[in-house]
C-alpha cells in the first residue's frame, strides 16, 4: 500500500467531533495523522490528492444491500456491486443473505466473504436467521458469528411465527449482534404490489396496508420487552427499510422506553412517493412499496429528529427483462448505491437544511455502530483509511446508463443530484476516482 496525503479538505468526522479545515495521512491502510492545514507538508507520500473545496469525510457504510452472488450474476456480483459502492463513497457494505443458495451456513458465509469474490470495498455479510429463510428454524448463530456474521435477518422474508422470532432475538442477544427484520405481515399483503391507497385504486392494483409493516414491528418490539423482563437479556432488533409515520412512531416510543431498537430509511422512502410509479413503471416497485406523502415527510422527520439510526440503500439489481414485466409480476428493487449521497444532500441538506455533520453520521459513523464495525465509521488516528472526498456543491444528474452496477432498475435516471463523489478510497486504496 502507497502513503496517501489528503490536503486543503474541510474534514467533517461527526465520530471525533471534527468540522474544519484538515489534511489527513494515510498510511499501510490506516489513518496516520490529522494536522492542521500545512503541518504535513514535509511529509512524503507516493499520492496526493487535492481535495480544495470538498468535504473528507469517513468512507460510507451501509448495512443493507444486495449482491446476489452466488446463483444470479446476471444481475450483479460482488465485484461489481462493490464498484458501484465506490462510485457512491461507500467503503463497507453489508451484504443480504437472499442468494441462490440462501446464505444459511458457515461454508457459504466463507465462500461469500472470500477474497477471489473480487470486492473493491470492505464486505461484511448477515446470513440467514432461518434455515432457507423459511421462517421455521434459526441458524447457527455462534458457528456463524465465529465465521464473520455481523447480523441476522431474513430479509424479504419475514420472520412472522411468534416462538421463531424470540429464538432468533436471544440467540443473537447472547452473542451482541441484531436480528435484521423485514417488517412486512405477508398475511396481509398476498397479491399486493405497491402502497394501498387512490394511486393504487387508479390503476387497479392491490395494495399493501400500512398496518402490515406496523403490526410486525410492533409485535418484535413486543418481544423486546418481553424478553427483557424474563430473560433477563437486552437483545438488538434492527427494522430495515421503515417506511410508514406508524413504524416510526412505534419505533420512537421504543428507543423512549430505552429499548435496544434501531432502524434504517432508504433514500427512495424519503425522496418518493407512490406517485412515482406514474403508468405502471417497474423501476418504481419495490417492497417497502413507495407511500404516501405524510409517510415520506414522516422519514425526513424521524431522520432530523435522531429516530432513524443510518441511511441505507437496499440495493436490489433486477436485469432489464424482469423488470419489463407486468407491474404485478416484476421483481421489487432498485438500484440505489450510486445515488444515494447526491440524494441525500438534495433532499435533506438542501431541502430540510440537515447539517453536512449529521448527514455524514447517518451514513458513516452510526451505520458503523449499528453493527459494531470497529475502526469504520472515523478518520480517527488508527482507525481505517476509508475516505470519501466529495464536492458538496456539485450539480448533476444521474445517468443510470453510465452505472458500474450490472442493472440499470433505478427510478432516478435523470434526476437531479446534489454533491459529486471524487474519490474513495477503501483502506488506504483508492478504489474510484471521478
Amino acid at each position: 500500500m502507497s502513503d496517501v496525503l489528503i490536503l486543503n479538505g474541510r474534514l467533517v468526522d461527526p465520530a471525533s467531533g471534527v468540522d474544519s479545515q484538515r489534511d489527513l495521512l494515510l498510511r499501510s491502510g490506516r489513518v496516520a495523522a490529522v494536522e492542521a492545514p500545512g503541518a504535513l507538508k514535509d511529509a512524503k507520500a507516493k499520492k496526493t490528492i487535492d481535495a480544495s473545496g470538498m468535504i473528507v469525510a469517513p468512507g460510507f457504510v451501509d448495512v443493507h444491500v444486495h449482491l446476489r452472488e452466488p446463483g444470479q450474476t446476471y444481475k450483479e456480483s460482488i465485484a461489481t456491486g462493490t464498484a458501484a459502492a465506490a462510485a457512491g463513497g461507500f467503503t463497507t457494505v453489508v451484504a443480504m443473505p437472499n442468494t441462490v443458495p440462501v446464505n444459511d451456513s458457515v461454508a457459504g458465509l466463507e465462500w461469500m466473504l472470500d477474497a477471489a469474490r473480487g470486492a473493491c470495498v470492505k464486505l461484511f455479510a448477515m446470513p440467514a436467521a432461518t434455515f432457507g429463510s423459511k421462517g421455521e428454524e434459526i441458524t447457527d448463530f455462534h458457528e456463524l458469528a465465529r465465521a464473520g456474521a455481523v447480523g441476522f435477518t431474513d430479509d424479504g422474508k419475514p420472520v412472522l411465527h411468534d416462538d421463531v422470532m424470540r429464538q432468533a432475538l436471544v440467540a443473537a442477544g447472547g452473542i451482541g449482534v441484531p436480528v435484521s427484520q423485514h417488517a412486512e405481515d405477508t398475511r396481509l399483503t398476498g397479491g399486493c404490489s405497491m402502497n394501498a391507497g387512490p394511486v393504487a385504486f387508479r390503476l387497479g392494483l392491490r395494495g399493501m396496508p400500512v398496518a402490515a409493516e406496523a403490526g410486525i414491528v410492533e409485535r418484535d418490539i413486543r418481544l423486546l420487552r418481553d424478553i427483557e423482563r424474563v430473560d433477563r437479556l437486552r437483545p438488538h432488533l434492527h427494522v430495515q427499510h421503515v417506511s410508514t409515520a406508524k413504524a416510526m412512531d412505534l419505533i420512537r416510543a421504543a428507543k423512549a422506553d430505552g429499548l435496544h431498537v434501531t432502524c434504517e430509511v432508504a433514500p427512495h422512502h424519503f425522496t418518493l412517493t407512490d406517485n412515482a410509479i406514474g403508468d405502471y413503471n417497474t423501476n418504481a416497485k419495490m417492497n417497502p412499496p413507495l407511500r404516501a406523502e405524510t409517510d415520506r415527510l414522516a422519514m425526513i422527520a424521524g431522520l432530523i429528529d435522531g429516530t432513524v439510526d443510518c441511511i441505507a440503500t437496499d440495493h436490489a439489481p433486477h436485469a432489464l427483462f424482469e423488470k419489463e414485466q407486468e407491474f404485478e409480476r416484476a421483481p421489487n428493487g432498485i438500484t440505489g448505491l450510486e445515488t444515494a449521497l447526491g440524494l441525500a444532500l438534495r433532499v435533506l441538506h438542501k431541502g430540510h437544511g440537515m447539517p453536512f455533520s449529521q448527514l455524514i453520521e447517518l451514513m458513516s459513523a452510526q451505520p458503523a455502530r449499528a453493527i459494531s464495525l470497529e475502526g469504520r465509521g472515523t478518520l480517527k488516528v488508527g482507525s481505517f483509511a476509508d475516505v470519501v472526498v466529495f464536492d458538496p456543491a456539485a450539480e448533476w444528474a444521474y445517468d443510470v446508463a453510465k452505472t458500474r452496477s450490472k442493472s440499470r432498475n433505478s427510478p432516478f435516471d435523470g434526476a437531479p443530484m446534489l454533491g459529486r463523489v471524487a474519490f474513495t478510497l477503501s483502506e488506504g486504496r483508492v478504489v474510484f476516482q471521478n
